[in-house]
């Protein structure tokens, strides 16, 4: 990795922390028009990383530089870094009693789409931090979008994107009318984030709410304006069924979302992954429902709607809680965890691990078993129609691998801050699948991070980072071969 690179990553970071400081000026004014001082706070700290960053920009303009894998792991990487300090900043400043590492959490999460919290009195918050918060998960969202989409394909980190198949030449010309695609993209994501605000306000909700928490289901980021998530609105049931459609629509490919809206390609919603995602929700929230229905006598309507509203929000790894589903008895915590593990489309909004990545690995087991049977046989591993190369099912199996291996060291490293074992194992989960609520009295679905100490949210924030940027992209630029010339 030669200098050039490395400042001509430093100028496009740059250059996005800029603009993640004008978005500062839309909490500042709000505040400003409700006569809250923390405005103050927003315009100063817009104006001092705004600063910063055009000092930046201009003092490490140079020479454009080839777009190289090794200069799209970098880039990657200090991008995430940037904007998760830049968004903590006016967090720091803020009249609410945060540390450093609580803020540097709290942005994490928000633009990873994570959606743990160390904030508690969210009811009595300024409304500019709620915003702030609001709009750090979704612009998390659309950087997520375009990290499946474009980037990690590129990479060779995997994700399955219809814009990279629909386009013989991306391998070559990566870059190639990204312009008119992410216009596309945005279009989209911005509509479907109007049209839930409006369905949320018919439903029940405030403006207020409705936009914040719009602008976090489309993002499936889970943060909320209420302390009690979703179950401040306890048991209106059309909201919740809102929230469910909203979420589910996030975790689907964006790609796919373009073909259909632009080109009126219904054959690509056949895509495998979409199949595999909604069996994994019917599955989950059916027998939830029956179990809570038989063991509790609830009415299976409100059994069934609050199942699918809360195993919704973990597949999709939103985050929200419409009530305490760890009450619920030992089946449906046990059907939480494993829900954890999944994660929805590649391209979407989503974290986990993706769906697709659970069809390739069962393919690759299956031509593993049919080998044992029929040593001399040959079968191809394919996903959907389409053969699956040798690069595609390396990604996979890596990826699996480096993510159960990271899991158990960030287990014993949370473990040796003192947190008890069912918070330190199910607190790196959630965070490496950007899911939100862990399991247990402390970060549970009706818990909150702020109890953890501060070495324990270092360790959570790595987490949320490694688990949204897909674990390799991180860990390669810790290799030493990574920075040789």
């Amino acid at each position: 990795m030669n200098s050039q690179s490395v400042r001509a990553a430093i100028h496009i970071a740059a250059i996005f922390a800029i603009y993640l400081s004008l978005a500062m000026l839309f909490p500042a004014f709000f505040d400003f028009y409700h006569g809250n001082a923390d405005w103050q706070v927003f315009a100063l700290s817009a104006f001092f990383t705004g600063g910063l960053s055009l000092a930046t920009a201009l003092a490490t303009q140079g020479p454009r530089v080839v777009a190289t894998p090794r200069f799209g792991f970098l880039i990657v990487n200090l991008l995430w870094a940037t904007t998760v300090v830049v968004g903590a900043v006016p967090l720091i400043a803020s009249s609410i009693d945060l540390t450093i590492a609580d803020a540097i959490f709290e942005s994490t999460s928000a633009l990873t789409t994570t959606g743990s919290t160390v904030i508690v009195g969210l009811d009595s918050l300024p409304p500019g931090i709620l915003l702030w918060r609001s709009l750090l998960n979704w612009i998390g969202g659309m950087g997520v979008i375009v990290l499946g989409l474009l980037i990690l394909p590129y990479l060779n980190i995997g994700g399955v994107s219809y814009f990279k198949l629909e386009s013989s030449d991306i391998e070559d010309r990566p870059f190639e009318r990204l312009s008119i695609f992410l216009l596309s993209i945005l279009g989209i994501y911005s509509s479907l984030t109007f049209a839930c605000a409006l369905s949320y306000a018919a439903a029940g909700m405030s403006g207020f709410d409705a936009i914040n928490h719009a602008m976090a289901t489309l993002a499936t980021g889970g943060f909320s304006t209420h302390d009690a998530s979703f179950g401040f609105w306890g048991e209106n049931l059309p909201l919740l069924w809102v929230s469910s459609f909203f979420m589910f629509v996030g975790a689907l490919p964006f790609s796919i979302l373009a073909l259909l809206a632009f080109r009126g390609r219904i054959d690509a919603a056949r895509d495998p992954q979409i199949r595999v995602f909604a069996l994994y929700v019917l599955f989950f929230a059916l027998a939830t429902a029956i179990y809570v229905t038989v063991n509790t006598g609830r009415p299976f309507l409100s059994a069934f709607t609050h199942s699918t509203f809360n195993f919704v929000s973990i597949i999709t790894t939103t985050g929200f809680a419409s009530q305490d589903y760890s009450t619920w008895g030992p089946f449906v915590v046990a059907c939480a965890f494993i829900a954890t593990f999944l994660g929805g489309c590649s391209g979407s909004t989503a974290g986990g691990i993706k769906a697709y990545r659970f069809i390739i690995l069962f393919a690759l087991m299956a031509n593993g078993l049919r080998r044992l049977v029929y040593p001399n046989s040959v079968h191809t591993v394919r996903y959907g129609d389409r053969p699956v190369d040798d690069a595609m099912q390396r990604a996979v199996v890596l990826f699996i691998a480096s993510f159960f291996v990271i899991w158990g060291a960030g287990t014993v490293l949370l473990a040796g801050t003192g947190l008890d074992f069912v918070t330190s194992m199910t607190g790196v989960l959630t965070a490496m699948t950007n899911v939100g609520p862990g399991l247990g009295d402390v970060i549970g679905p009706a818990g909150n991070f702020a109890p953890l100490p501060d070495s324990a949210k270092w360790i959570l924030s790595l987490a949320m980072l490694l688990g949204r940027m897909e674990i390799l992209t991180v860990l390669v630029i810790f290799t030493p071969f990574f920075w040789r010339r």
